[in-house]
């Protein structure tokens, strides 16, 4: 490669990477735990979650208790099962009868216990879980624009990577096996950085492209939905078959009381393997009612096997059926796909864990990004001011970074001894991440902050198994005998985060190696 497109590149890596270091460290760590969402739920919820992967089968049983509290007659009422949690989301339509009170004309949404039948708003429902997810896109931000700048940041994160790569690529294969722990600093960081980048490369690539995707898909499909369908929105939902088919209501009541369950089990018997994800009741109560059964078949059997069956209440036929097995399309190979790789939800806790790890080698990466880019900055012939400058972008950048490792822990702590609530988890969270942010930055020195970060998070993180234990009894050997699974899961992660973070900040980091004196 010639000298100067080498330069070229190397400077646009680095820029590209410095400008959107800390928006992606955050994305990246929170992203992390956010493999675990499901267990986190559980383990604050203190509950074990009997059905996985799919709905629960007695749905007449769900809709009669639905029935005492939302009169269904004329709506439509969708059951979904997006997390392995004990509740399920319902959301009930107004009623397509012109003819009733304007409290079935009224929508509803909530959660519901698929154990003890009690119903919870979204933000009764709201946990740590959900909100690391929805931290690792931003989306405490207002909506869209945290969306959009996770999306953008994935989109430079792509550019990055294969920048990185490129002028990696003469020596991919000497540098991935370089590593001097006891050269200089710079020395350090950089074989750090480069091996590790080029060990979580295809980790890196599949979330860039797919995060990009998910997040900017509304803005970079604006051409096609001009160009082909005239500005029809909802006729390009059509086609990539986001909605659902409609069904007229007739103003024809059921002389009886439909039954959901024979169905499921007339479903269930037809695909062996099929995990029921979505029951969509069209009508209910109709002459023209029509129920939709959704979901996919197990990974062992078809990585993309998404079916779909619908059925017409009054003589059990079938209208529509999409076969998982047989039928796919390229669309819903491409839509499963891309959902998959993302989640990495199809090799079950062992592949997530994997995907755990990779995403804190990716942390790694991004840090060890930032430290070069320091060091490469501190040399004689620079200013002191621009020094200056480039020590306290750098110092900032690793205060908010560093510290979420502590601020997650003492979060965990605080809701397991409160109690979950959306409101506590905002303030405990943002306001110790702004406190101890605000102090590293005003410490300067990027060393105070990486042992102390570590030292904090790690006795904290293995306070939080402890809290959990003496809050519910919940010890392991009970866990284990009561196959508590996912309770006893993160009481071991944060109990090895908690070992590992604590020994590195305590015995493996000095004070004397310091990057610049200020």
């Amino acid at each position: 490669m010639k000298r100067r497109i080498y330069n070229i590149l190397f400077h646009t890596h680095t820029i590209s990477g410095i400008i959107i270091s800390v928006a992606l460290y955050v994305i990246f760590f929170a992203g992390s735990l956010s493999f675990f969402r499901d267990e986190i739920a559980n383990w604050e919820q203190n509950s074990h979650t009997q059905f996985t992967d799919h709905l629960p089968a007695d749905i007449d049983a769900y809709l009669k208790t639905i029935s005492e509290t939302h009169p269904l007659q004329g709506r439509e009422v969708e059951f979904t099962h997006y997390y392995n949690e004990p509740s399920f989301t319902v959301n009930i339509s107004a009623s397509a009868d012109s003819l009733v009170t304007k409290k079935l004309q009224q929508p509803s949404f909530f959660y519901l216990n698929a154990n003890d039948y009690t119903t919870s708003a979204y933000l009764d429902n709201y946990g740590l879980g959900e909100f690391l997810y929805r931290l690792h896109f931003l989306d405490q931000i207002p909506y869209p624009y945290g969306r959009y700048l996770s999306g953008f940041v994935a989109l430079f994160f792509l550019f990055a990577l294969f920048t990185g790569i490129w002028i990696h690529w003469d020596k991919v294969v000497s540098n991935f096996y370089t590593f001097r722990p006891l050269a200089k600093l710079k020395t350090v960081w950089t074989d750090a950085h480069t091996a590790l980048g080029l060990i979580g490369f295809p980790f890196q690539f599949v979330y860039a492209l797919t995060g990009a995707f998910f997040l900017l898909k509304g803005i970079l499909m604006l051409p096609l939905v001009y160009g082909l369908y005239g500005g029809d929105q909802n006729k390009l939902y059509e086609d990539l078959e986001y909605t659902h088919p409609h069904f007229d209501y007739t103003y024809t009541p059921l002389n009886y009381s439909p039954k959901i369950n024979p169905l499921i089990e007339k479903t269930l018997a037809d695909w062996p393997d099929f995990q029921l994800t979505e029951v969509h009741i069209f009508n209910h109560g109709d002459a023209n009612m029509h129920v939709s059964l959704s979901g996919n078949t197990t990974y062992s059997k078809k990585f993309s096997g998404y079916g779909y069956r619908i059925y017409k209440v009054a003589d059990q036929s079938i209208t529509h059926q999409k076969v998982p097995k047989t039928n796919n399309t390229y669309l819903d190979g491409a839509k499963t796909i891309l959902y998959r790789l993302h989640l990495g939800d199809y090799g079950g806790l062992a592949l997530r864990f994997i995907s755990f790890i990779l995403g804190l080698i990716s942390c790694v990466v991004i840090i060890s990004g930032i430290l070069i880019w320091l060091v490469a900055r501190n040399k004689k012939n620079i200013p002191e001011k621009r020094r200056r400058f480039n020590h306290w972008v750098a110092n900032s950048y690793m205060a908010i970074c560093l510290s979420m490792l502590p601020v997650t822990a003492l979060t965990f702590i605080v809701t397991k001894i409160y109690g979950v609530e959306r409101s506590l988890i905002f303030k405990t969270y943002f306001i110790s991440w702004l406190f101890l942010s605000l102090f590293f930055t005003f410490k300067r020195n990027i060393n105070f902050t990486n042992k102390w970060c570590l030292v904090t998070g790690g006795i904290l993180s293995l306070v939080v198994p402890f809290t959990n234990w003496l809050s519910t009894g919940n010890w392991p050997w009970i866990s284990v005998t009561n196959q508590y699974t996912e309770i006893l899961f993160i009481d071991l992660l944060f109990l090895g985060i908690g070992l590992i973070a604590s020994w590195v900040g305590i015995f493996k980091i000095k004070f004397q190696f310091k990057i610049i004196n200020t």
